[in-house]
């Protein structure tokens, strides 16, 4: 249904969006920053997944909609600032914690990986940018007289998915990789887990102050 030509542009076009960092990325640098390589990579998990229902979203009828609507995109903005700000108050207020190193219960982490994967759902389910970019470019890639037009989109959708998924790791690899290298001072690793959370408080106000296209 989906041509190969096609696929290929869409997955030329989202890899040269998906580059470029957005909300998701930067997000996903504070987790790891903040919390730890696990942390990290459960919030890629949740980032991929809260996309992916943004391409299910748009490839069922809601996506142009939503994208047309100032008000409802308005809401799924501030929604998802409002969210990120939290995380990085609550990754702020527990930044000592990284330094004490103590683990939660039959040494997992203290904070749990479901409820680190559903943050990432729920930031990237409220990203504008994705919003935006899905319902406005992944319709344009499908084709109507093959039929099964959601199918379609839905397939497509798993490109940028995909290539996210690998970006977003390589992020989350670094970043943890250069808070062990600092975090080898309780302080420093103190120092990086505030400077992570700041750093969600600051995108959440930058979604939060961006147009239409971010």
């Amino acid at each position: 249904m989906v041509s190969t030509d096609g696929l290929l542009a869409f997955g030329v076009m989202s890899l040269l969006v998906i580059v470029i960092p957005g909300p998701s990325v930067l997000f996903v640098i504070g987790r790891a920053l903040a919390h730890g390589r696990r942390t990290a990579l459960a919030t890629v998990l949740g980032n991929m997944l809260g996309s992916y229902l943004l391409v299910a979203v748009v490839a069922f009828g809601l996506g142009s909609l939503l994208e047309r609507s100032l008000a409802l995109l308005l809401v799924v903005k501030l929604a998802g600032a409002a969210y990120l700000v939290h995380l990085g108050v609550q990754a702020i207020r527990h930044r000592k914690d990284l330094a004490a190193g103590e683990p939660g219960p039959a040494g997992r982490p203290a904070r749990g990986d479901l409820r680190t994967v559903a943050d990432g759902i729920a930031v990237g389910v409220t990203n504008p940018k994705g919003l935006v970019f899905f319902a406005a470019v992944l319709p344009q890639f499908v084709h109507p007289s093959a039929g099964a037009l959601p199918v379609q989109m839905l397939l497509l959708g798993l490109v940028p998915i995909g290539i996210g998924l690998v970006t977003d790791t390589l992020w989350a690899l670094t970043a943890t990789a250069a808070r062990t290298w600092l975090g080898r001072s309780d302080r420093r690793l103190s120092l990086v887990g505030g400077a992570g959370g700041l750093a969600m408080i600051g995108l959440g106000v930058t979604v939060a102050a961006t147009g239409r296209a971010d």
